[in-house]
């Protein structure tokens, strides 16, 4: 009974965090008089684009769009409990050590933005100033979702009882090291996707929802591989038409 009643309550809490962490992104997008595709409608309440600003902004993304990508893993180490050992303090050093590492790629996404700002390829909304530039970024993931990383990191993100079983660590601290190793693998498997935020704007909450979405997807045992290769033709067409487009019109 006890034990039924710690695991609701942290799937509880769970569920929550995200929850909270999409408001949180939804009222940043009204504060800073943004619409739900990113684009400027009103008067901003919000201003700068420091590290300061973008960081936090990146880590609260990183929890409304990454957390759902990560119910199969924590699934896994649940069914894993009994026969390996695994307890509720590991679980959720799985969830802590995997949450640490995408903090992190928040923190290098976020200096990455003010780089790109301070040379002019992103506006103050983070959206690409150029349409090669958005063209190139769009083939360059595009063109990722073929290659032998991308295969290696989705083949763990798929099927986390893989890797569950060979790097199997009991404990909180076993759990944080094997979550981080997760962490690792699904940022080399998704990176690409929060990178194309500096296409759509990275306050699109639709751009972020239809990103969620498909990262959940990929991670599906049972259609993840069916999805990731058309989703590389699809990037890289959009990606030579969003070239294309300005000398096909005579801009």
């Amino acid at each position: 009974m006890q034990n039924t009643f710690v695991r609701n309550f942290m799937w509880i809490a769970f569920f929550s965090v995200i929850l909270l962490a999409w408001w949180y992104m939804f009222a940043m997008a009204r504060m800073s008089g943004l619409d739900w595709i990113g684009r400027p409608v009103g008067m901003s309440m919000m201003m700068g684009t420091g590290f300061g600003t973008l960081f936090p902004m990146w880590a609260v993304m990183m929890a409304a769009m990454m957390l759902p990508t990560m119910v199969p893993s924590l699934r896994c180490y649940e069914d894993l409990m009994s026969s390996a050992n695994g307890t509720r303090a590991g679980w959720f050093g799985v969830l802590l050590g995997y949450s640490s590492v995408w903090v992190g790629f928040a923190a290098l996404i976020a200096l990455v933005q003010v780089g790109l700002l301070a040379s002019g390829f992103v506006d103050k909304l983070g959206i690409a100033t150029s349409p090669v530039f958005a063209g190139l970024l769009l083939i360059v993931v595009g063109a990722f979702q073929f290659s032998r990383t991308k295969e290696i990191c989705h083949g763990v993100c798929h099927s986390p009882a893989m890797y569950f079983l060979g790097h199997w660590r009991t404990g909180a601290t076993g759990g944080l090291r094997m979550g981080l190793g997760l962490g690792a693998y699904c940022v080399g498997c998704c990176w690409g996707f929060m990178a194309l935020g500096f296409v759509g704007g990275v306050m699109s909450l639709l751009w972020m929802g239809l990103a969620t979405v498909f990262m959940v997807v990929e991670k599906l045992p049972q259609i993840g591989h069916y999805v990731t290769k058309p989703m590389g033709f699809t990037l890289v067409l959009a990606g030579i038409a969003m070239i294309a487009y300005p000398f096909a019109m005579g801009v």
